[in-house]
Formats: C-alpha cells, sequence, structure tokens
C-alpha cells in the first residue's frame, strides 16, 4: 500500500517568520511605503493563511490593486532571500525523514504559500531527493484541502496523513479526508483530540500509530 506523509511548511517543518519579516520589510520600504516595520509576532499570526488573506490583515489600509503589486514583489524577493539565507529548521528534520524514507513512506508539502516558497527551502537545504511532490496556493489559488486531495489524487496514494501545527490544517485534512497529526511545537492549537508530537523526531512513531489504527 502506497502511503504518504503529507507536511505543511510554517510551524511544522521550520520557523521563517525572523528571516521573511526582515525581506518584507526591506521590500516594503524600497517600495517607498512609510510604515511601522512588521514584528515577527505579526508574521506568525497570520502564518498558514492563503496570500490574500495574509495582505488584507497586514495591510489593511491599501486597497486591492496596491495589495496585489505589493504581494508579487514581497513575494519574490522573499523567495530569493531564503533561497540564499534559509530558515530555522527544527531539530532532526532531515535525519527523521530519512528514517520515514528508509521505512518505507513518501513524503509532500502542501502549503497556502506562494509558488516558489517551497522550492526555495528544498534548494537551500538540498532536500529534494526526500521531497517527492508540493503543491500550494500561489501555484493554483485552490484552498489546502483541495490541494492536498489533488496531490493525494495525483501520487496515486492509497493512505496518508497530513501534519501541520494550526486549527486550518486539521479542517483542511478533514476536508481531503486524510489523517491527521499536530506538530504541537508549532504555531497553534488543535480544538479536537488529534494524535500529536512534541517533537519533529517523535514522528515516525507517530505515524506507524496512525496507520495501525
Amino acid at each position: 500500500m502506497k502511503k504518504g506523509i503529507i507536511f505543511d511548511m510554517d510551524g511544522t517543518l521550520w520557523d521563517s517568520a525572523p528571516q521573511v519579516v526582515e525581506s518584507w520589510n526591506q521590500t516594503v520600504k524600497r517600495m517607498g511605503y512609510e510604515r511601522k516595520p512588521l514584528t515577527v509576532q505579526d508574521m506568525q499570526g497570520v502564518m498558514g493563511k492563503t496570500m490574500d488573506v495574509l495582505m488584507k490583515i497586514l495591510f489593511p489600509d491599501l486597497g486591492d490593486a496596491e495589495r496585489e503589486e505589493l504581494l508579487e514583489r514581497c513575494g519574490r524577493e522573499e523567495n530569493e532571500y531564503l533561497r540564499e539565507h534559509g530558515g530555522t529548521l527544527y531539530p532532526k528534520l532531515r535525519q527523521t525523514m530519512e528514517s520515514l524514507k528508509e521505512a518505507g513512506y513518501h513524503l509532500y508539502i502542501v502549503s497556502n504559500c506562494q509558488s516558489g516558497y517551497i522550492e526555495a527551502f528544498l534548494e537551500h537545504y538540498r532536500f529534494g531527493d526526500l521531497i517527492e511532490d508540493i503543491e500550494c496556493y500561489g501555484n493554483n489559488e485552490k484552498s489546502k484541502g483541495e490541494n492536498i486531495a489533488l496531490l493525494y489524487q495525483r501520487n496515486q496514494l492509497e493512505d496518508a496523513v497530513y501534519v501541520g501545527d494550526i486549527q486550518g490544517d486539521y479542517d483542511s485534512s478533514k476536508e481531503a479526508g486524510i489523517r491527521f497529526i499536530h506538530a504541537a511545537y508549532g504555531f497553534g492549537t488543535i480544538r479536537e483530540q488529534v494524535p500529536k508530537i512534541a517533537a519533529f523526531e517523535e514522528l515516525p512513531k507517530a505515524v506507524a500509530n496512525v496507520f495501525e489504527a
């Protein structure tokens, strides 16, 4: 049976908020906006949301056209920044992913990020040998639940679990009809009782328990 583990990005695989904030503040200033700089707390508060919703929260005073232009520029320069600088990986990420691959699981990423964001992560850390397929909101403007289901079908999976850190991740896994594990070390909590891990290295055992249940 082909079993997949589909990962969220922010709060699950890494914390890139400080690097994203640095990049965005540079871009906003270069574009001539005089405003209070974004903080890490600002960015962590919106990570996991689709890009259109994120922009409305962070820049409520701008019109739609201005927000769209700013988003395009910030996203492009953010990808370049992360490709060079990376973010903060959660401990034992690669070793744990290698163990999961050795156990026969197929690894994927689905995120609400812009196009190029996941690629920047994979390129900086050279994780391309571990992740088989990716999908994101920026590619097709589909919801996370739709993209989880799309990736599931595209890779002809027979069973899968989504690993994420916020309520929206759990809701998306339910929408897609697959299992869920909460990355409880991340940015959010889950209202429902679900399997959870306190560190990324706990994932192999949690995944085995979920698939056996």
